[in-house]
């Protein structure tokens, strides 16, 4: 239980840094991150309620684990999920209960646009078929030089247009405009962005993908979309792979129609080994790493704690979900 008058704090989110080290100063803090865990452990709600039970729990910081109405039975001062949209929070049960739900918009918006910005150079200038050849003693595969098999176009002087302009789409507008590209930006929420869905995929050499998947963006690039694209653009999404039809893409890549892709997501968050795009040369795959760097774990750890000790001090947070709960 608690001791000397701070709150007891269970935290089973990646957390480091400034942040983390505050937070062991507000509260009697557990730390016991799921994703330290071998094999992974993701708490149902009941499994975290049983688990607040043993710690003597009065705060909850998560980042995976569900919390449902088995949570908060309990009289917590928060919850605190370190997403940018708590997917895996039940705000109504929340609502009900009088709990703040705290949030982290915008916390691996740099990160992400790095893995954008690594994906659209790997993709663009054939970094991975190249290595490949290095790796494999062909550097000069069937009587050709490298010079020959890997000449492609410079991004400087292209147009990018970014699919979403919230966190991240702004922190990968900035890097791609200091390559030498031209962005343009589709985002009916954004006043920044200025063109329609169909301009862009008409204009952009390179489209990548930065909205968040809802009932208006579930598959929104499908054949269409595809058909619409210049042949030889280059398709990214570091986002979610609900935003498009994989199948369209696949037919895309194959048909030529479409110069290649590269992807952080798939669908339950795997791709089969005998999935077409894995044996595509033009596309690149990674397994949705865009959010895993140190300092992603450090933002959260710090957003965190600043809105913990809002709330300790009798002050309204600055990112909870709905501050009405907070009074």
């Amino acid at each position: 239980m608690s001791t000397g008058g701070r709150p007891r704090l269970l935290a089973t989110a990646p957390l480091r840094g400034e942040g983390f080290d505050r937070l062991g100063r507000l509260a009697d803090l557990v730390y016991d991150p799921w994703i330290d865990q071998h094999p992974l452990r993701i708490y149902s709600s009941a499994q975290l309620a049983a688990r607040i039970v043993e710690e003597g729990a009065e705060a909850l910081v998560v980042e995976v684990d569900f919390v449902g109405a088995e949570v908060l039975a309990h009289p917590l001062i928060a919850v605190a999920a370190t997403r940018a949209d708590p997917v895996n929070v039940d705000l109504p049960a929340a609502r009900e209960a009088g709990v703040p739900v705290l949030h982290c918009p915008g916390r691996n918006a740099e990160a992400v646009a790095e893995l954008a910005v690594a994906l659209l150079f790997a993709l663009a200038r054939k970094v991975l078929p190249a290595d490949r050849d290095v790796r494999t003693g062909k550097v000069y595969k069937d009587g050709t030089i490298p010079y020959q098999r890997f000449r492609s176009w410079e991004l400087a002087g292209r147009t990018a247009g970014l699919v979403g302009l919230g966190s991240v789409g702004r922190a990968l507008k900035w890097r791609l405009e200091g390559l030498g590209m031209t962005v343009i930006a589709y985002d009916p929420y954004s006043e920044e962005a200025t063109v329609s869905l169909q301009e862009l995929l008409e204009r952009s050499d390179v489209v990548s993908m930065h909205a968040a998947v809802t009932a208006e963006t579930s598959g929104m690039i499908g054949a269409a979309q595809f058909a619409t694209m210049k042949p030889d653009a280059l398709y990214i999404n570091s986002a979610r792979a609900g935003l498009h039809d994989t199948a369209a893409l696949v037919d895309a890549l194959q048909s030529g129609s479409l110069g290649g892709a590269a992807l952080d997501h798939f669908d339950g968050e795997n791709l089969p080994t005998d999935h077409p795009l894995i044996a595509m040369p033009n596309v690149v795959l990674t397994p949705h790493i865009g959010g895993a760097t140190w300092d992603t774990e450090c933002r959260q750890a710090t957003m965190v704690a600043d809105d913990f000790e809002r709330l300790l001090a009798g002050e309204a947070p600055v990112h909870a979900v709905e501050p009405r709960v907070v009074g």
